[in-house]
C-alpha cells in the first residue's frame, strides 16, 4: 500500500475523516431538534448523542493538523519569527470572523426569537480562534521541537481544567469566563483547545513522516488511539482522583484522551479507506470534508432555524433518522454544487461545527 497522494498541501484522508466528522455531526444535530422528548432517555437517542458528542474534538484536532502544516511551510520558506507568527494570527483572525458572522446570520434570520447577545456566545469557531491565536508561538520553533511541544501543551490545557473549574469566576466579566472556564453549553479553552494542541503536534509528525512510512505510521497511530482509549477509560473509572472534584463530561482528563483516541482511529481509518477505494472513485464522506465549513454554517440554520419549526421535538426515532439522512444528502448535493460551481471560497482548514450534546437553539 503507497503513501497517500497529496494536493496541494492536503492529505485526501484528513478530508475524509473531517467529512466523517461532518456525518456524525448532521445526524446528532438532526435528533438534538427533532426527536420527541419522551423519546430522549431511550438507547437510540443517547447513542446518536453521544456519537454527535465526538465531532467538535475531531474538528479541532484536524485544524490543529492543518495549522502544523501551515507553519511547516512558513519555516520551509524561511520566513522570519515574525512572520510565522503573523500568518497564524491571521488565520485565527478569519476564525474570529466567520465566527461573528455566523452568529450575526443566525440573530438576523431568527428576528424576535434570538437574543442579540447570542452574537457573543462562545462557540466551536470562537475556540478555535483563541487558541489558533494562543498557539500561534509554536510557528517560530524548528519542526521537531514544536511536535513535542504541542503535545506537552495539550496535556498540559486537558490536565489544569479541572482546576480551572475550581477557581473563583464571580468577579470575572462572563465573556471572559465564557472563554476560559470549562462550560458545558459551551466552548471555552479549557479543554477544548487540547486538541488543538495536540493536532498541531500531529500534523507536524505527519510533515515529518517520509513517504514509505505512512502506512506504518498509521498503523501505529491507530494502535495508539486505541491504547489511549482504554488507558484512559481504565483511569476514569478508578474510584479516586488526584483532583478534589472534576466532572467527566465537562473538564475531565479522561474524556479528552478517550476523545483523542478515537480521532486517531478515525484517522487511520481514513487512511486505509482512501488509499483502497479513494483513489478509483469518488467518496461522499471526503466530499463533505471538502467543504465543511459550508455544510456546519447551511445545516445549522436548517436544523436550529425557523425552516422545518412544526416538525421539532415532533418526530420518532425512524421519521428523524429518515431525516438526518435526507439532509446529509442535501448537505452532500450543496457541497458539490459549491466545489464544482461555487464562487466564493470557503476556506477548508477551519472547518469545523459544536457537538449535538452542547449546542443550544440558536
Amino acid at each position: 500500500m503507497s503513501a497517500p497522494k497529496k494536493s496541494g498541501n492536503r492529505l485526501p484522508f484528513l478530508d475524509w475523516t473531517r467529512g466523517l466528522a461532518a456525518v456524525l455531526m448532521l445526524q446528532g444535530h438532526v435528533f438534538h431538534s427533532f426527536t420527541r422528548n419522551d423519546l430522549r432517555e431511550g438507547s437510540h437517542y443517547i447513542l446518536t448523542q453521544f456519537i454527535g458528542g465526538l465531532p467538535p474534538a475531531m474538528f479541532l484536532f484536524l485544524t490543529g493538523v492543518t495549522l502544523a502544516f501551515m507553519m511547516e511551510k512558513c519555516e520551509r520558506e524561511c520566513l522570519p519569527m515574525s512572520a510565522r507568527i503573523l500568518t497564524a494570527l491571521h488565520r485565527s483572525g478569519y476564525l474570529f470572523t466567520m465566527a461573528f458572522l455566523f452568529r450575526i446570520q443566525l440573530w438576523a434570520f431568527g428576528w424576535g426569537q434570538n437574543r442579540w447577545q447570542d452574537i457573543f456566545r462562545v462557540d466551536i469557531l470562537n475556540c478555535m480562534g483563541l487558541a489558533m491565536a494562543v498557539f500561534s508561538v509554536m510557528a517560530v520553533f524548528p519542526i521537531h521541537e514544536r511536535a513535542r511541544y504541542c503535545v506537552v501543551l495539550g496535556i498540559a490545557v486537558a490536565s489544569v481544567s479541572p482546576l480551572v473549574s475550581q477557581l473563583d469566576w464571580s468577579g470575572v466579566p462572563s465573556l471572559v469566563k465564557d472563554y476560559l472556564a470549562p462550560n458545558p453549553n459551551l466552548f471555552p479553552f479549557f479543554p477544548w483547545a487540547a486538541y488543538l494542541a495536540f493536532g498541531i503536534g500531529a500534523g507536524s509528525l505527519l510533515r515529518l513522516v517520509k513517504s514509505d512510512y505512512m502506512q506504518t505510521s498509521m498503523q501505529w497511530t491507530a494502535v495508539f488511539g486505541l491504547t489511549l482509549i482504554v488507558t484512559a477509560q481504565y483511569f476514569s473509572n478508578l474510584p479516586f482522583s488526584i483532583y478534589q472534584k472534576s466532572e467527566f463530561w465537562v473538564d475531565s482528563p479522561g474524556l479528552i484522551f478517550i476523545k483523542l483516541g478515537i480521532t486517531m482511529v478515525f484517522l487511520s481509518i481514513g487512511y486505509v479507506w482512501m488509499e483502497t477505494y479513494g483513489k478509483s472513485s469518488w467518496s461522499w464522506i471526503k466530499q463533505l470534508g471538502s467543504t465543511s465549513l459550508l455544510v456546519y454554517w447551511v445545516h445549522i440554520e436548517l436544523v436550529y432555524g425557523r425552516w422545518m419549526g412544526s416538525w421539532k421535538e415532533h418526530l420518532g426515532i425512524g421519521g428523524t433518522a429518515l431525516l438526518a439522512a435526507t439532509i446529509i444528502g442535501l448537505m452532500v448535493l450543496i457541497s458539490v454544487v459549491q466545489t464544482r460551481w461555487g464562487h466564493f471560497h470557503w476556506q477548508r482548514a477551519p472547518q469545523t461545527a459544536p457537538a449535538a450534546d452542547t449546542v443550544s437553539k440558536p
